[in-house]
């Protein structure tokens, strides 16, 4: 008969090598992860996508009157004919000055006070088995701009041309605007048109807003849809921003946090207060900083799906080997004083049916929910390892401690599952605790085997030794 020491060292070994198939599990399971991911965002972009404004700003261009010398031909005042050299039959040709109008780059101008108000609905579409969060949002921006500083940023004989002056706001994608798009000033609405890569910003609506130094309060109105995540960049002097949803699950990201937020199981609101010097944008400039805003300085919501039954089916993956040495382990307590021992292919079959639990996980989750597909499988499981303990290794009365081991541990991974933050804690302490639970009760086991005690070794060494050249001999 094998020593306790050597089943143990067996069943280590075979525990290890169960992570072959819990990683085989592993990459299913991230497959069909991505599978859900290419889905969701192929739907969310026919929605209308991620969404980030950067905007509004105002361009206004500038001229500048110069002195420029020219060539021209020299004609017969008399006969207008053209003169040529009477040698070398070449056009003669002469120099003169003259005024022009040149255009120079155009000045940018941000906001000073920028407010916005932003409320988004949100709702579930499907494609398939999965489903996609996705949201429609009403952005309500009041602002107005300086024109009063805008000359002091102009060199030489430069002139600005208010006339021309253009407002655009700068979107991730026009196809998100399926609501509203409506801008005023002080009353008097302005048409909007599409941006035609202009300045190579191809994703926007712009107005023509003739001379703004005789506008003031202006605000517009944006319907947008949108999935995944909401942006705003704060590119105002001095910033307040709302937003308010019905969904339960938001994650605040991107440059700044809110000053206060509150969440609940019917939505959320949250509120920033950024002012200039808090964000690395000119109030004026000859260049336009609308994508370092969108990069540098947006913030705003993700639209966040906690703890999803991929995530967890890969955290159970994951843990699996830690459950399965954990069932091994109870399993070889349990059968010391066995007359036949456990078969390491019986330890391999036990290993496969809890890899499979994490197979069995995922596809019940696509099609029922994660916790009913939980209770399900873990049933299963447990069910089928009590039956083979009955029927397999003749457990008997043991077999009920068995079933309570596997409903404990199963139901501590359940729990790890559905707390990513607790997840470490809880694994960590369960394995301390099971390795505590194995040293106390083989305290008084005998490793070695009663062949190997103390002072025997080298009786044993002999016989095993005779039995070898006894062998040789025949």
């Amino acid at each position: 008969m094998r020593s306790q020491g050597f089943r143990f060292f067996t069943v280590a070994v075979l525990a290890l090598l169960m992570m072959i198939p819990m990683t085989m599990v592993g990459g299913v399971i991230d497959s069909r992860a991505n599978y859900s991911r290419d889905t969701i965002a192929s739907v969310g972009r026919e929605w209308g996508g991620s969404q980030s404004i950067a905007g509004p700003i105002l361009v206004i261009p500038v001229q500048e009157e110069v002195v420029s010398r020219k060539r021209r031909d020299v004609t017969d005042p008399v006969t207008g004919q053209v003169q040529r050299d009477r040698t070398s039959g070449e056009v003669l040709y002469e120099y003169y000055e003259t005024n022009v109008i040149e255009a120079r780059r155009p000045v940018y101008l941000f906001p000073g006070d920028f407010h916005v108000t932003v409320k988004s609905d949100s709702q579930i579409r499907h494609r398939g088995i999965f489903e996609v969060p996705v949201y429609s949002a009403e952005a309500l921006m009041s602002f107005d701009f300086p024109t009063d500083k805008a000359a002091d940023i102009l060199e030489n004989n430069e002139e600005l041309v208010w006339d021309q002056a253009e407002l655009r706001v700068i979107l991730s994608t026009n196809r998100a605007l399926r609501g509203k798009a409506v801008l005023r000033s002080a009353g008097t609405e302005m048409a909007l048109e599409p941006l035609s890569d202009t300045d190579g910003q191809s994703s926007g609506i712009f107005a023509r807003t003739g001379d703004p130094r005789k506008l003031s309060d202006y605000t517009m109105e944006l319907g947008l849809n949108g999935a995944k995540t909401f942006f705003i960049a704060p590119v105002g002097r001095d910033n307040r921003i709302k937003m308010t949803s019905d969904w339960p699950h938001p994650s605040f990201v991107g440059a700044f946090l809110p000053d206060v937020s509150k969440v609940t199981d019917k939505g959320f609101t949250a509120q920033w207060n950024i002012p200039h010097l808090a964000r690395a944008l000119p109030l004026i400039s000859r260049e336009d900083y609308s994508d370092v805003a969108r990069r540098v300085t947006a913030f705003g919501v993700k639209y966040f799906q906690p703890n999803d039954f991929y995530q967890k089916a890969y955290r159970a993956a994951r843990y699996g080997i830690l459950f399965i040495s954990l069932t091994f382990l109870v399993i070889l307590l349990l059968d010391r004083t066995a007359e036949k021992p456990v078969h390491p292919v019986q330890f391999i079959l036990i290993g496969l049916v809890q890899a499979v639990f994490a197979l069995l996980m995922v596809a019940y989750s696509e099609q029922i929910g994660f916790a009913a597909a939980y209770l399900l499988s873990s049933g299963a499981v447990i069910t089928l390892l009590t039956m083979f303990g009955a029927l397999a290794l003749k457990m008997g009365q043991r077999t009920y401690v068995l079933a309570a081991l596997l409903v404990i541990l199963y139901g501590v991974l359940y729990l790890i599952l559905r707390s990513a933050d607790y997840a470490l804690l809880a694994g960590s302490t369960l394995a301390f605790g099971a390795l505590a639970g194995t040293m106390f009760l083989t305290r008084n086991e005998d490793w070695h085997g009663p062949e190997m005690k103390a002072g025997g070794f080298w009786k044993f060494r002999e016989k095993q030794v005779n039995i070898a050249q006894e062998a040789a001999q025949s």
